[in-house]
C-alpha cells in the first residue's frame, strides 16, 4: 500500500503520516466484527493472520517481506527511522510492552518477569525484574547498565545525541540496580503516566553509550542484539535486509531459518508477488483484486492448479479474466475471445501471473491508523472556528468511510475519537462535541462569520462611481473615466466576434487544469467568472440590445445566479485551496476528495484544488502550512496522554515571528486543551487519565481542525501456507511464531551477499 509523508516511526518517537490509497474491490465481508449486544463503535476488528499452533508450522525456511525501502537508519529514536525501522527492529531489540490485539501495551514475559509501580509518593517509581535467561546476542546479560545508557541519551540533557524525542525520558530523575543488574529500579522527577512506554525497543549500551554509537554506529548495522532473529546483512544496492535465527535467543526458538525484508515499491508488488519475489506485502486494491480474481479463474472448479505455466486456468477463463482486469465487461470478453489468436502471448503472460497469485490470500483488516481531514487554522477565513466547525458539519462522514471500507467489505464506521480506535479501552465517541451533519447550521455558523451568498459581490468601501457633475465638483478629470470606457468598448467589441473561439478555448484550459496541478471548484459553472466578481461583459455592450439598457459607466452586471449562490464577505469569495497528492498509489484520496469538494460546493464554498507530487506532499506543503484543506492520517497509539499531545498543542510563537507547531500541522489547539494533557500524563490512576483524555477529546472536536473520516484498511497478500502473519491490526507481531504450515525454500537464496 503506498505511503505519503513523513517517515513511519515507533509510536514513542514520531507519529506519522501516511496517505491511503485504495480502489475497487470485491471480497467477502469480514465475520466476527462484533456479537450480539456490543456497540459497534467499541469494537475493533479482529486481526486476520491465520493463526496457527507452532506445532503446526515447520521448521525452517526463509520468508521474504516486502518493505518499502531499506531503513536509512536502524535507530529507532532517529528522526529518518520509518516503518522498516520499526519492522526489522521487532524482530531483533526486546519491546518491553508490545501492544496486544485491544490495542493495549502487555508485558511482554520474554524479556520481563514483572514491572510495577512500586512506590507514589513522595515520588513515582517502576521496578523492572528482568528475565534471568535475556542476554544480547554477544552473551552479556540485559540489565540495568542497558537501561541507564538509554535514559542519558534520550533525556534531552545531552545535545550530542541526535534523538527525534525525549518524551517519558525527560521526567525520569534517576535509575539504580536493585539486588543485581537484573532489577532496575527507575524514579521519576514528576508522574509519568505512561511509563510503559519507556525502554522499547531498548538498545544495548554498546549503541546507547556514546553520541558517536548513537549518532552513525547504529545507522547500518547492529551488532548486538536481542530477539529471536539476529541481523546477518544490510544490502542497499540489492534492497535486502537479511535476519538470521538467534542462537542465543532463549525463548521460543523462530521456526523460520531465515526473514529477509526486501524493498520492493508498492506499484511493483503484483510483479514481485507474482514472480515469487516476496512472499507478504502490504498491497492495494488493485492488487488485491487481482488475487481475487486469480482464486475466481483458478482451475475452473476452485481446486489447485496443475503443474506447469498457466496450468489450472482455460485459455477462455484466463481471457476473460485478463479482459475483466482490464475494464471491460463479459460481453467484451467474449468480443475479446475471437480475437484470440492476436491476443495469445497476452493472455499467456496473465495466465501465468493468476496461476501464481493463486497461490496469495487477501489478509485484511483496519489498519491502526485514521484519515482525517485537516483544516489549516494558522490564517485566512479557516482562522475562524465557525467556519471551521461550518465546514465539519457540512461533510456526510458516513458517507467519506462507505466510498473507502464497503468495497473492501470491512466496517465502515466513522471513527468517534481523535486519541483512541475502536477496540481500545480508551476509546468513546466525542464527536457530539462538534455536532451531526447539518448543512443549515453549517449555513448559520458561516452567515454568522460574515460569509453570506453574493458577499463576493459587495464591498464595505464605496466604490460607486458617483456623476460626472459630481466628478468634476471633486476636481475629477470625467476625460480620463471617458476615455477609459471607450477604449474599454472598442476592445469588448473586437473581442465580441471572437467570443466562440475564446469560449471553446476557455472549456479546454479547465479541462486540462482539471487532469493536472490547479483548478478552482464552485467558480467554474457557466455563465459565471473565474475570480467569481462581476462586471460588464461584451455580450452586455452589443448592438441590437434594449434601448437604455445600459448602466452608467462604472456600475456592476447582474452577476449569474451561480455566483450569487457563492459565499463571499466584503467582496472576496470564500475560496480555500484543497491540496491532494498525485501519485498513482492515492487516487482513493482523491476520490474522498472530490467528494469533500462536492459537499462544500453544495452550500457555496469555492475549493480550489492542487495536486501535488506525492514525495513532496507533505514536506512542502503540510508540515510548511502550505495549504487550507489536506488529507493524511495518523496511526493508533498505546498512549495517547504522550503521542497525542505534540499533535494537538497550542502552537507557540518563535523568536523570528514563526509559529512552533510540534506536529500540530493544523495549527489549531488551546491552553484547555494543553492542560487536559498535562493533567492526563501525570495522573497514575488509569481510569481518571482516560477521563481527562476524552476532556480533551471532545476540545478537538469543537475545535474542529481535524475532522477524523474513516479507519485506513489494511491489506496483506500473504503465501497460503504461511501461517501466524498478514493484517496485524493493533498487535504487533510474534516472529518466533511465523512460518509455513509446509516446509518451503521460499524465495532466493538469503546468502550474506544479498
Amino acid at each position: 500500500m503506498s505511503h505519503v509523508g513523513v517517515p513511519r516511526g515507533t509510536a514513542r518517537k514520531r507519529r506519522s503520516v501516511a496517505l491511503l490509497a485504495t480502489g475497487v474491490l470485491t471480497i467477502p465481508v469480514l465475520a466476527g466484527c462484533t456479537s450480539d449486544g456490543e456497540d459497534p463503535t467499541s469494537v475493533a476488528v479482529p486481526q486476520d493472520i491465520a493463526p496457527a499452533s507452532r506445532d503446526r508450522v515447520a521448521d525452517g525456511s526463509t520468508l521474504n517481506w516486502a518493505i518499502d525501502a531499506v531503513p536509512s537508519t536502524l535507530n529507532a529514536f532517529q528522526a529518518d527511522a520509518d516503518g522498516a525501522t520499526t519492522r526489522i527492529t521487532g524482530a531483533l531489540l526486546p519491546s518491553l510492552f508490545p501492544m496486544d490485539a485491544k490495542g493495549e501495551p502487555r508485558l511482554n514475559p520474554d524479556y520481563l518477569e514483572s514491572a510495577k509501580v512500586i512506590e507514589r509518593e513522595p515520588k513515582q517509581v517502576v521496578l523492572y525484574k528482568l528475565n534471568q535467561q535475556a542476554v544480547w546476542s554477544d552473551g552479556r546479560e540485559i540489565g540495568a547498565p542497558d537501561f541507564v545508557a538509554q535514559w542519558r541519551a534520550l533525556s534531552g540533557k545531552d545535545s550530542a545525541f541526535w534523538t527525534a524525542r525525549n518524551a517519558g525520558y525527560e521526567r525520569i530523575e534517576k535509575i539504580e540496580r536493585g539486588k543485581d543488574d537484573l532489577q532496575v529500579r527507575v524514579t521519576f522527577s514528576k508522574p509519568y503516566a505512561d511509563w510503559r512506554s519507556l525502554f522499547s525497543p531498548l538498545y544495548p549500551k554498546e549503541v546507547t553509550g556514546s553520541p558517536g554509537t548513537f549518532n552513525d554506529g547504529a545507522r547500518t548495522t547492529l551488532r548486538n542484539t536481542a530477539g529471536p532473529f539476529r541481523l546477518r546483512s544490510v544490502n542497499k544496492p540489492k534492497g535486502t535486509v537479511v535476519l538470521d535465527r538467534n542462537p542465543r535467543w532463549w525463548g521460543d526458538e523462530a521456526r523460520l531459518d531465515s526473514l529477509v525484508f526486501r524493498a520492493v515499491e508498492p506499484g511493483k508488488r503484483t510483479d514481485a508477488l507474482a514472480e515469487g519475489t516476496v512472499d507478504v506485502a502490504d498491497i492495494d486494491p488493485a492488487t488485491a483484486n487481482s488475487i481475487a480474481l486469480a482464486a475466481r479463474y483458478r482451475g475452473g472448479n476452485g481446486g489447485p492448479p496443475a503443474h506447469g505455466p498457466g496450468a489450472g486456468i482455460t485459455p477462455a477463463a484466463a481471457l476473460r479474466s485478463w479482459a475483466l482486469a482490464h475494464g471491460s465487461d463479459e460481453e467484451a470478453a467474449e468480443t475479446a475471445r475471437a480475437a484470440r489468436e492476436e491476443t495469445r502471448e497476452a493472455v499467456a503472460v496473465y495466465a501465468a501471473e493468476q496461476k501464481s497469485l493463486s497461490g496469495f490470500a487477501v489478509r485484511k483488516s483496519l489498519e491502526p491508523s485514521y484519515t482525517q481531514l485537516a483544516l489549516n487554522g494558522e490564517s485566512g477565513p479557516l482562522s475562524d472556528d465557525r467556519v471551521r466547525r461550518a465546514i465539519a458539519r457540512t461533510l456526510d462522514r458516513q458517507e467519506l468511510a462507505d466510498a473507502v471500507l464497503k468495497p473492501l467489505g470491512l466496517p465502515a464506521k466513522p471513527p468517534g475519537s481523535h486519541l483512541a480506535l475502536a477496540g481500545q479501552p480508551g476509546y468513546k465517541d466525542g464527536s457530539g462535541a462538534l455536532g451531526e451533519r447539518d448543512t443549515k447550521e453549517a449555513q448559520a455558523l458561516l452567515a454568522d462569520a460574515g460569509w453570506t451568498p453574493g458577499g463576493a459581490l459587495r464591498s464595505t468601501r464605496d466604490t460607486k462611481a458617483g456623476s460626472e457633475a459630481e466628478k468634476k465638483d471633486e476636481g475629477e478629470k470625467p476625460a480620463a473615466g471617458e476615455k477609459a470606457a471607450d477604449e474599454d468598448k472598442d476592445e469588448k467589441a473586437g473581442k465580441a466576434g471572437k467570443k466562440d473561439e475564446k469560449a471553446e478555448d476557455t472549456e479546454k484550459d479547465d479541462k486540462a487544469s482539471r487532469e493536472e496541478g490547479e483548478y478552482t471548484v464552485g467558480d467554474d459553472k457557466p455563465g459565471s467568472r473565474s475570480s467569481g466578481g462581476s462586471g460588464v461583459t461584451a455580450q452586455d455592450k452589443q448592438p441590437g440590445g434594449v434601448a437604455g439598457a445600459y448602466a452608467p459607466v462604472g456600475t456592476a452586471a447582474p452577476a449569474p445566479a451561480a455566483v450569487k449562490s457563492r459565499l463571499g464577505k466584503d467582496g472576496k469569495p470564500l475560496s480555500l485551496r484543497f491540496v491532494l497528492p498525485s501519485g498513482p498509489g492515492s487516487q482513493s484520496l482523491r476520490t474522498v476528495g472530490e467528494k469533500i469538494v462536492a459537499m462544500l460546493d453544495s452550500i457555496g464554498i469555492s475549493t480550489q484544488v492542487t495536486k501535488v507530487a506525492d514525495d513532496s506532499y507533505f514536506k512542502d506543503h503540510i508540515a510548511s502550512g502550505d495549504y487550507d484543506l489536506a488529507l493524511y492520517s495518523w496511526p493508533a497509539t498505546a498512549y495517547p496522554a504522550t503521542d497525542g499531545r505534540p499533535i494537538f498543542a497550542k502552537p507557540e510563537p518563535a523568536t523570528d515571528g514563526s509559529l512552533l507547531v510540534a506536529q500540530n500541522y493544523t495549527r489549531v489547539g488551546s491552553d484547555h486543551i494543553d492542560q487536559l494533557f498535562d493533567r492526563a500524563v501525570a495522573e497514575l490512576d488509569a481510569d481518571a487519565s482516560r477521563d481527562l483524555l476524552k476532556q480533551a477529546d471532545a476540545r478537538i472536536w469543537a475545535a474542529a481542525g481535524s475532522i477524523p473520516l474513516y479507519q485506513r484498511p489494511q491489506l496483506v497478500a500473504v503465501d497460503k501456507k504461511l501461517a501466524n502473519i498478514g493484517a496485524f491490526g493493533f498487535a504487533a507481531p510474534r516472529y518466533q511464531d511465523i512460518g509455513f504450515t509446509a516446509r518451503q525454500a521460499a524465495g532466493p537464496p538469503a546468502n550474506g551477499k544479498n
